[in-house]
């Protein structure tokens, strides 16, 4: 009884710390994807292309260090809004006029606030520890407590992922009606072949896999209605 006792005790001992750990990197996290907003900010208000790239590129900086943290924190939610944030940052860096840079700056930083919501709700809607602890004492005779709150943790994913990309649909109808024929394709070519390359990492978690389909799906798709270029 006494060794059972121990053992429980020292789970429950390992998994305060590991919380613990996670809401650090969490914490720090969110600090440079905050950076990455303001820079971004600044980028959008600039009306010289130089200017608004090299604040485009203090923010994906930011983005890009915050890729461990947002691992150990743990947030997916997080993880594929910033994903997407800094998709639109490279592009927006490779755009040729400032009206395409600034549209593409614009939906980097609306993807970045969502992760910094994401972040900020992160123990209400994915708490590791909640969810082992009570893997611990629970028994369900079909499936375990943390099968059906791993199910429900990607149902909910996949509706926010399909919100997501209802406004990135919008996005890219208006880039396929408003910005020039070459650039416009070259825009929704390097998505699509980003979405492929992920879509071939075996280690792809289930909400990044479902991410990446549908949006090759929906890019696909704007592909096919821009008209061939001269």
């Amino acid at each position: 009884m006494m060794i059972k006792t121990y053992i429980f005790i020292s789970v429950i001992a390992l998994l305060l710390f590991s919380s613990f750990k996670s809401n650090t990197e969490c914490e720090y996290a969110g600090s440079n994807i905050g950076f990455a907003k303001s820079q971004t900010e600044t980028a959008i208000a600039k009306e010289d292309i130089n200017k608004a790239r090299f604040f485009a590129y203090k923010a994906l900086n930011a983005i890009e260090k915050s890729k461990n943290q947002l691992a150990i924190c743990g947030c997916e939610y997080a993880e594929i809004d910033l994903e997407e944030g800094l998709r639109n940052l490279k592009l927006a860096i490779k755009a040729t006029s400032l009206g395409a840079t600034r549209m593409l700056l614009e939906r980097s930083l609306e993807h970045t606030l969502n992760g910094l919501e994401a972040l900020d709700a992160h123990d209400l809607h994915q708490s590791k520890y909640g969810n082992e602890v009570l893997a611990l004492n629970t028994i369900i005779p079909t499936k375990n407590a943390a099968t059906l709150l791993k199910e429900q943790d990607v149902t909910s994913l996949n509706e926010k992922i399909d919100f997501s990309l209802k406004k990135y649909k919008a996005s890219l109808q208006k880039i396929v009606e408003s910005v020039n024929c070459k650039e416009a394709r070259a825009f929704a070519k390097n998505i699509f072949d980003n979405c492929e390359k992920e879509l071939l990492k075996s280690n792809l978690s289930e909400g990044k896999k479902y991410y990446n389909l549908r949006t090759k799906e929906i890019t696909t798709d704007a592909l096919l209605r821009i008209p061939d270029c001269l």
